[in-house]
Formats: C-alpha cells, sequence, structure tokens
C-alpha cells in the first residue's frame, strides 16, 4: 500500500490540525482521540519506511544530472 503525494500531505495535515485542536481543547487525555492520532501517526511512519525500501535509489538520484566521463 503505497500512498500518493496528496493523500501523504491530507495525512500530515489532519494529523498536525488533529494535534493542535485537541490540545487547545484539552482533549488529548481523551483514549479515543488518542488512538486516532497515533493510529495517522503511524500510517505516516509505516508508508514513508516502505516507500523509501521499495524505491531506495530514485530518491537519491532523481535531481543529480548524469555525469560524461
Amino acid at each position: 500500500m503505497i500512498l500518493r503525494d496528496k493523500q501523504s500531505l491530507l495525512l500530515c495535515g489532519t494529523l498536525a490540525a488533529g494535534l493542535f485542536v485537541c490540545g487547545v481543547f484539552n482533549m488529548l487525555d481523551n483514549f479515543v482521540v488518542l488512538t486516532l492520532l497515533v493510529l495517522i501517526y503511524l500510517l505516516i511512519v509505516v508508508n514513508i519506511v516502505y516507500t523509501k525500501s521499495k524505491y531506495p535509489e530514485e530518491d537519491m538520484d532523481s535531481n543529480t544530472p548524469e555525469k560524461n566521463s
């Protein structure tokens, strides 16, 4: 399961907004809210690890120009 860029950005924004809103309203002690935020965080981390392990050299070599020797 690979999330697309827009889906990853949406999850990161949802996590940040959820942490902010729940922190302002002091709802981070609620088990359900905390569980949802942790699940979103773990989904993001698993997606990063899976993407890095499946496509290791794409990120390193995509922006560097090819050298002709």
